[in-house]
């Protein structure tokens, strides 16, 4: 298991790679490759082979959404900048606190911070802001790689992308 843990990619090292494979987003927001589909088989190719091809672009527009989800919650802003700069806080004089007679390190009063917070998040409407970004990413990429015209600009044989390893 030890060396399980070394093979998965951090956060941002995903971030890294996604930004890597962008695809430009002039191509993406192509409005003259917005086309209908004649039957449901070549639906379901288009957007396979859509969300193969954009799938870097597709987590920005996630990112983008919950970005603005959080700007325009203010209070839920709020609770996130006062749990890192708790969090800041605890790292910054790393002393451990007894609780219940037990000891806890600097990251173990991190998770606790965070714990605490899950219903103050709720109270502040983030559960209805985190199923409004899931659905509205759904609805936008759904739209998107049902509509987009992926024959335009990928030929047969420049279609490498579903054939890579990841």
């Amino acid at each position: 298991f030890t060396n399980f843990s070394t093979r998965i990619p951090s956060l941002w090292e995903l971030l890294r790679l996604s930004r890597q494979n962008i695809r430009p987003w002039s191509e993406f927001l192509q409005t003259s490759n917005f086309k209908t589909v004649a039957n449901v088989s070549r639906l379901t190719n288009r957007i396979i082979r859509n969300l193969a091809y954009f799938q870097s672009n597709y987590l920005f527009v996630f990112l983008g959404l919950i970005v603005y989800c959080l700007l325009t919650s203010p209070l839920i802003l709020i609770v996130l900048g006062a749990v890192f700069y708790a969090c800041y806080k605890i790292k910054q004089n790393s002393t451990p606190v007894a609780f219940f007679s037990k000891q806890l390190n600097t990251n173990q009063q991190c998770i606790a911070v965070g714990v605490a917070s899950v219903p103050v998040l709720y109270l502040a409407g983030a559960g209805a802001v985190m199923f409004w970004v899931l659905g509205a990413s759904f609805f936008v990429i759904s739209l998107h790689a049902a509509f987009y015209n992926i024959d335009a600009i990928v030929t047969e044989d420049t279609e490498t992308f579903l054939s890579e390893t990841v």
